[in-house]
């Protein structure tokens, strides 16, 4: 029997996951070494992703593949922004600039995201699932570490139970009509996407070192 995709999915994506949960950043992050402002820089940089991979959502809703991975529930737009606005105020939005690193990041989205419906799931699949996944630690982490309550982007209220919504997900790679060959694209473009997000975390680790934050 044939590999269900997720499962191979997972299976070729496995070290990537580990090599961004060991980022330096967020290590650092999670046991209280770094300001305050280097969690709200990680918030502004996210934003900047998801702005743009929202947008692309908008477009690819009209998908009938890429529709099934669309949930209103998921965006996190919204939630970013007010985030942000707690941390920073009303002039937050001029206080939030993208870094290199995210600027290479929303250009690749827009270049692959807007209308080639893999390369919108494959970097829905890593976000999402993602924050769905280690995003819930490093909330309760920030949570206690930060005397801060701005973490709403962790919050996916009406989702139900993340597991068993990553379950439907998996689920839903599995359904999709792709050929054996776009599947293979799929995936080298998830690896893509962790490379990117990755460096998203060296950005803010330069710009945040531990020995910085006294």
């Amino acid at each position: 029997m044939d590999e269900a995709f997720s499962a191979v999915v997972r299976r070729s994506t496995e070290g990537r996951h580990r090599e961004a949960e060991r980022a330096a950043f967020l290590g650092d992050l999670v046991r209280g070494r770094l300001p305050l402002a280097a969690y709200t820089a990680m918030v502004a940089q996210h934003l900047h992703i998801y702005a743009v991979l929202e947008s692309a959502a908008t477009v690819m809703r009209d998908d009938p593949v890429a529709a099934a991975f669309i949930h209103d529930e998921l965006t996190r737009r919204p939630a970013l922004e007010a985030d942000l606005h707690a941390l920073l105020g009303d002039g937050w939005r001029d206080r939030t600039p993208p870094s290199p690193a995210t600027q290479r990041y929303t250009a690749r989205l827009r270049e692959v995201c807007f209308d080639w419906p893999g390369g919108f799931v494959a970097h829905h699949y890593t976000r999402y699932l993602g924050d769905l996944s280690g995003g819930q630690y490093i909330a309760a982490a920030v949570r206690a570490g930060y005397d801060t309550t701005a973490t709403s982007f962790y919050a996916f209220d009406g989702l139900g139970h993340p597991a068993a919504f990553k379950t439907r997900y998996r689920e839903a790679l599995d359904a999709a009509p792709w050929t054996a060959a776009e599947r293979t694209r799929i995936v080298e473009e998830i690896h893509i996407a962790y490379e990117l997000n990755i460096a998203v975390l060296v950005d803010l680790g330069r710009e945040y070192a531990a020995d910085q934050a006294a």
